[in-house]
């Protein structure tokens, strides 16, 4: 079996939906899709992801919104991203000075709490927050753009919602690893039809399976 890593995005995890669906799509062409919950606090999720690719030594590592971040920090292996969210570390460590006002880690804990399942528990603190900035600087220090010629791919929602906060932005995927992207005609969590017609046939092309 040729194993496909997939980095969940935030408050995601082992039953997300999107690595379900590539799942169930790649197991009869010898691919393993794996997902695993990992830690919000971003040194500690990279201890846990650095383990598990040097476990299952995965020939392609796919990352979604904040998950991009976690799969870009992986060296010696191709990379698919699906609405990657480069700017995100950058503004959760420069804001996290307001989880020192009394209430404010309580009030985003109960606003982004994670479904029910096997999902990434999620808890705003200033500590945990203040970790993302080097987070993000770690992952740019891997891109096209700091000398990484490794295979970089993004695929973006026109209707993204992420990209009118600059949260999720063309410009600075553009900036840091040109022009290899696509956009497709929906939001951040990509329709199916779009993981079907976009995705999985450039997982296909990229690990040389029919």
């Amino acid at each position: 079996m040729i194993n496909v890593l997939y980095i969940h995005g935030m408050g995601g995890g082992g039953d997300s939906r999107i690595p379900g669906i590539l799942r169930d799509a790649l197991y009869g062409k010898g691919v393993n899709v794996i997902v695993r919950t990992y830690d919000f606090d971003p040194e500690i999720a990279s201890v846990q992801i650095g383990g598990w690719v040097k476990e299952l030594e995965p020939s392609l590592v796919i990352g979604e919104s904040m998950g991009a971040v976690h799969a870009i920090r992986i060296k010696d292996v191709p990379h698919i991203l699906i609405s990657p969210a480069l700017n995100a570390p950058f503004i959760l460590g420069r804001l996290c000075w307001l989880t020192l006002i009394p209430g404010v880690t309580l009030l985003l804990d109960r606003i982004y709490k994670p479904r029910e399942g096997d999902r990434q528990k999620l808890h705003f603190t200033y500590d945990h927050l203040a970790k993302y900035l080097n987070h993000g600087k770690a992952a740019l220090a891997n891109s096209s753009r700091s000398g990484n010629d490794e295979f970089f791919f993004a695929f973006f929602g026109t209707k993204d919602h992420y990209r009118r906060t600059g949260i999720v932005s063309v410009r600075t995927w553009k900036k840091h690893f040109g022009n290899s992207y696509e956009t497709y005609k929906g939001t951040h969590f990509t329709e199916e039809e779009h993981i079907y017609d976009k995705v999985l046939p450039l997982i296909c092309k990229v690990l040389d399976i029919k």
